[in-house]
């Protein structure tokens, strides 16, 4: 059956496909590289960001490139090179980043808010005191890790150590102090808990834990993307359904913490970073 519509009906949808036919493509943006740190190494962590990055590409009209790395070194490279236009940075790692690479914080991460960087011996070790660490071979993190590095060498300021073993991981720098081949190490009170109970049957204990409390990290925005659109793409994330910011790890509303005393901590060791490799170290 032949069906009849009026004049009308043809204009209207004539009128409607030439508008939309003269409207503009959204232009396309550009490439987002994301920064992350994963200790682990596994693939979980492209799936822990997958929604995120469809939702910020499809906002923004980018490609989201996910970098992951494996231990703070590499992160440090990445940050000197402003590779990474966001970063999902822990603290150690944002103070560089804001201090020397004119990284932007936007969001605080989820984490610890009262975390702090602490040392630890064997159970049995008879040693009560950071004093007694005097020419001793002690375990520390990765360039860039506020409580595997940052704090811990600024405690050790003005003392001569027999070595510094560097772990790539927390779960390493334990291992070292479990197996023998150094008498401490520092991580903090969160990852001592978490790896402590895989290498039983060795016991550790807290020999010292640092009065100040660690800012939690903090999303940065690199200086590699253009202003204006540093501000569209923290609307965008301010703008993010919570459960999908949670999976990720960071606090849309929340307040960006204070680095001021990270970033003297930073610069005091940086003053005598060259120093940390010789044998023995003189942390002066």
């Amino acid at each position: 059956m032949f069906l009849r519509f009026p004049r009308r009906f043809f204009l209207f949808n004539l009128l409607g496909l030439t508008f939309a036919a003269c409207q503009p493509r959204k232009e396309f943006e550009g490439t987002l590289t994301i920064g992350v740190l994963n200790y682990g190494g596994g693939e979980q962590i492209i799936n822990q960001y997958a929604k995120f990055n469809s939702y910020l590409g499809e906002k923004t009209n980018s490609y989201i490139q996910l970098e992951p790395v494996f231990n703070e070194n590499r992160a440090v490279e990445r940050l000197n090179a402003r590779a990474w236009s966001l970063v999902f940075a822990p603290p150690g790692l944002a103070a560089i980043a804001i201090a020397r690479h004119q990284y932007v914080p936007l969001f605080p991460l989820i984490g610890i808010s009262n975390l702090r960087s602490i040392f630890v011996v064997r159970k049995d070790n008879p040693i009560t005191n950071l004093k007694q660490l005097q020419g001793k071979t002690v375990a520390l993190g990765q360039l860039g890790s506020a409580t595997g590095y940052y704090f811990p060498v600024y405690n050790f300021y003005g003392t001569t150590l027999a070595e510094i073993l560097f772990a790539p991981t927390p779960q390493a720098a334990l291992e070292l102090v479990a197996q023998g081949k150094a008498i401490a190490c520092a991580v903090s009170e969160a990852e001592l808990n978490l790896y402590s109970s895989q290498l039983a049957p060795t016991e550790f204990r807290i020999l010292f834990r640092d009065p100040h409390y660690v800012p939690l990290g903090v999303v940065l925005i690199g200086p590699n993307v253009e202003r204006n659109r540093q501000e569209f793409i923290r609307k965008v994330m301010s703008d993010l359904p919570s459960g999908l910011a949670q999976e990720v790890g960071y606090v849309p509303n929340g307040q960006v913490p204070d680095y001021k005393y990270m970033i003297s901590v930073v610069d005091r060791v940086s003053s005598i970073s060259s120093k940390l490799q010789s044998k023995p170290a003189r942390l002066f």
